[in-house]
């Protein structure tokens, strides 16, 4: 039930939403301050990885905020954006995809502990 709730949130809950376009307003500023280079790179990253998003994309502002930190610590260190992120930009993606938790995880996880828990199993026992 909180996976629909959550759902319920994300979606039908203005202030919500209005405060996630303020946040994500706010990232693409950031960006638009990087170096060229660590622009180029982050919207590039940022065009592949909301392909891969769930529900209404928000779960990837924290993923972001988060490449946002990296590459401005590694701007400020005068590190080329290739050293931060390596050759394989698209493995990299698939890095931060991989180590994040996604709302459609959340909703699968959700889903399998409420039925375990209303049938009474638990680790897929009987």
């Amino acid at each position: 039930m909180s996976g629909l709730l959550d759902f319920l949130n994300d979606y039908f809950n203005p202030i919500h939403m209005v405060r996630e376009k303020r946040k994500y307003g706010q990232m693409q500023k950031r960006a638009k301050a990087l170096p060229a280079e660590y622009r180029y790179v982050y919207h590039k990253i940022q065009n592949y990885m909301w392909m891969h998003s769930g529900g209404s994309g928000m779960d990837m502002l924290p993923i972001f905020t988060d490449l946002l930190d990296l590459f401005e610590s590694g701007a400020a260190e005068g590190k080329r954006v290739l050293q931060i992120t390596g050759d394989d930009v698209a493995e990299f993606c698939d890095e931060l995809l991989r180590n994040a938790r996604t709302y459609t995880q959340k909703w699968h996880d959700d889903l399998n502990r409420d039925i375990m828990k209303k049938l009474g199993k638990r680790n897929g026992s009987q």
